[in-house]
């Protein structure tokens, strides 16, 4: 809003006033703007008509035309107190035009309780210099209401109760000082509202209660100064609303409670203050909200209670400021915040949602994941790429980690990736147990993914990758788990002993061979547990001398010292890394 001038004079003077060869008054309006120097800095030259003349044509129920006009202390009000009507009577007023006009009064512009009959409404340019401007329980019955371009110098404009069913309203372009701009329990039709471009200035928006049809919706690229934007208890029926490109002041947000049908709700690069938002208790039907590339300042984010079962939200590369974000107990289709900055503690612990994607996120906070007075239900969740610098809190059995990120991903290279992350964040909480749940699963998914990547890279020596692969497969995952369980690798102990002790009974039956303390005529019972007496002390390398093996057993017994060797290691790695954490 231009303010090259401090203030004004109005100079009344009794020439006609002509537009293209057209007498629009009689009289003329100059209107001069004094800049800081005391100087004239521009005039505007309007028609006048008097209030009398205006309020007569009112009467008569003639068409008032207004366009180019100087308009002072125009009052619906004092025109019904001069006939004795009531202060909410309907005053008609036919096929009304106000472009480039300019409306001036020391208390109101009053058009409270007007219904514009006929044709669309223009106020299209005008400039309002002076006064609050009301509209209060105005009906627009037929077409829209134009009021592009227009600039409230007083930014006090009151709206409120007003009805344009019929028609769309526009605000493109316009401008407004500091004060309240009260559009509560306001009735919009099926047809377009457009506040694009608006600059609102300072002081409390209010939408509160207001009812929009099946129209487009647009805020976008306004633009909204200090103070309060309020929308909660608003009803928006079918149609795309959209806050594009706007840059909201740093007072708090309130959009709680409001109801939408079937809509597509869009903060797309918009950028909002320091001050709280708030979309507690919203319930969308079906449809999407949208927040991608959105920039968050630093007050608290409330998301919390809202009902979207069959609607997505969306918060792709925006990034949050310090205040704290929190879903608490929402229900949502799919929620997305990939590749966005999390600056701050974000609660997610939701009620419902089909997927939950943290792909390439940043988070240099605390993620607050784990249950506790309600189950979370969460179908599948992709944590790919992810900058843990900060940490998750999440319980690997209660929120069934495995399964959910199974679900929806087949990449083994991913799944990896995003079982190595849970591992690193269990170490850094001290969840050890669910750091080796996560750490196996991690393994077992790069060993698959390497197998891939080589088959893929060297087809032809497919017949060497997957001997490998199946080597590390039994070794280090079924033997032990990859070192995380010394009762499984104490188990294998037991499994290879017995297995080799078996192998050392049965082979002199079928090859000259045997173990030369074990006398020809021994039992069998004797034979057998001397063969496990000879076994022990081979698998475990003590080496007594008194038995050694004799023919096949020679070979037999130095594999038998080697897997000892190597199964006594992976039990002392495994059991000291749970006793050292």
């Amino acid at each position: 809003m231009s303010e090259t001038w401090i203030q004004y004079k109005v100079e009344i003077v009794p020439e006609a006033f002509i537009i293209e060869d057209k007498t629009i008054s009689n009289q003329m309006a100059i209107i001069s703007f004094i800049n800081a120097n005391g100087q004239i800095s521009e005039k505007l030259y309007r028609g006048y008509l008097t209030n009398d003349e205006i309020y007569s044509a009112i009467e008569k129920g003639e068409c008032l035309n207004l366009s180019h006009c100087y308009v002072n202390d125009f009052s619906l009000s004092t025109y019904r107190k001069k006939h004795g009507m009531s202060a909410d009577t309907l005053i008609e007023i036919r096929q009304f035009s106000a472009v480039g006009s300019v409306f001036d009064s020391l208390k109101v512009n009053d058009f409270s309780f007007a219904i514009f009959k006929d044709e669309s409404v223009s106020f299209k340019n005008t400039e309002f210099l002076h006064g609050k401007t009301s509209f209060q329980g105005a009906i627009f019955e037929e077409g829209s209401a134009n009021f592009s371009h227009c600039i409230f110098r007083n930014g006090n404009l009151d709206f409120s109760q007003a009805d344009l069913v019929a028609g769309g309203i526009i605000f493109n372009g316009s401008e407004f000082g500091e004060g309240i701009k009260d559009f509560h329990y306001t009735r919009f039709g099926d047809k377009d509202v457009s506040f694009v471009a608006v600059m609102f200035g300072d002081g409390h928006v209010s939408f509160i209660n207001t009812s929009f049809g099946d129209g487009d919706v647009s805020f976008s690229r306004a633009e909204f100064g200090k103070g309060d934007v309020d929308f909660h208890f608003t009803h928006f029926h079918n149609g795309n609303i959209s806050f594009e490109r706007t840059l909201f002041g740093s007072g708090n947000l309130d959009f709680h409670m409001i109801e939408f049908d079937n809509c597509k709700l869009t903060f797309n690069r918009s950028e909002f203050g320091d001050g709280d938002l708030n979309f507690e208790a919203c319930v969308m039907k079906e449809g999407k909200m949208q927040f991608k590339r959105t920039l968050f300042g630093n007050g608290n984010v409330n998301f919390e209670n809202m009902v979207m079962p069959n609607s997505d939200l969306l918060f792709d590369k925006s990034i949050f400021g310090y205040g704290n974000v929190s879903f608490y107990k929402s229900e949502f289709n799919n929620i997305s915040f990939k590749s966005c900055q999390i600056n701050s503690y974000l609660d997610l612990r939701i009620a419902r949602s089909i997927y939950l994607d943290l792909t390439d996120t940043i988070v240099r906070d605390v993620v607050d994941m784990t249950p506790y007075d309600f189950k979370i239900n969460i179908d599948s969740l992709d944590i790919a790429g992810m900058r843990l610098l900060g940490q998750i809190n999440v319980d690997w059995k209660e929120n069934a980690l495995k399964q959910i990120i199974f679900i929806k991903n087949s990449d083994n290279r991913k799944l990896a990736d995003q079982f190595r992350i849970l591992k690193q964040n269990f170490n850094k909480i001290g969840r050890y147990d669910d750091e080796d749940l996560a750490y196996i699963e991690f393994k077992r998914c790069e060993a698959k993914a390497i197998l891939e990547e080589s088959i893929k890279e060297k087809k032809g020596k497919a017949f060497l990758h997957y001997p490998l692969y199946w080597f590390k497969l039994w070794v280090f995952d079924r033997m032990g788990l990859f070192a995380t369980s010394p009762l499984r690798v104490l188990l294998s102990v037991l499994v290879t002993f017995l297995a080799l002790a078996i192998i050392q009974y049965i082979l002199p039956f079928f090859f000259e061979t045997g173990i030369n303390c074990i006398s020809a005529d021994a039992s069998e019972i004797t034979r057998f547990l001397d063969t496990m007496y000879y076994s022990g002390i081979t698998y475990l390398t003590v080496g007594y001398g008194d038995c050694s093996p004799t023919g096949v057993l020679k070979f037999v017994a130095n594999l038998e010292a080697f897997i000892g060797v190597f199964m006594m290691s992976y039990f002392t790695v495994a059991f000291a890394r749970k006793v050292l954490r």
